[in-house]
């Protein structure tokens, strides 16, 4: 198993934050490696979606778990490797810590974290950084 993890510290509350995460079609005006999403039906477990990043081919994925303005995670199949991204939103003082995480398990785990973990890597704090300044304007 390959982890990426990144935190940040935003005076937006987790209902700012979960609004933008919410709202599938426009995950690219935060994370500006997305090119284009969408999803099935509500935001909720079980819902299917598609995202497609810059460069890539279209992934599905499903929500694999759905706690409104706490936690969402979820998951990607690959060939032979599962891609998961779990979202975080954690209540602090000054407003939300949040955390995402990003693990790939499987056979082939260690290809596709050299071929896209390190794109994510370099590209997850500004995109995290993106979606606080947003909530925090919204």
């Amino acid at each position: 198993m390959k982890r990426i993890q990144h935190e940040e510290i935003t005076q937006a509350n987790a209902a700012k934050l979960w609004k933008f995460y919410q709202d599938v079609s426009n995950w690219k005006r935060w994370d500006h490696e997305v090119e284009d999403s969408f999803l099935e039906g509500e935001f909720k477990t079980g819902s299917k979606g598609m995202l497609k990043p810059k460069g890539g081919p279209k992934t599905w994925f499903r929500l694999t778990e759905v706690r409104e303005k706490e936690f969402f995670s979820d998951l990607t199949q690959l060939p032979l490797c599962k891609l998961e991204f779990k979202h975080e939103l954690i209540p602090v003082p000054s407003g939300t810590k949040f955390v995402h995480t990003v693990t790939f398990t499987g056979p082939l785990s260690f290809l596709f974290s050299r071929v896209i973990g390190n794109r994510i890597r370099e590209e997850l704090p500004s995109a995290m950084k993106n979606l606080a300044q947003l909530a925090e304007a919204a």
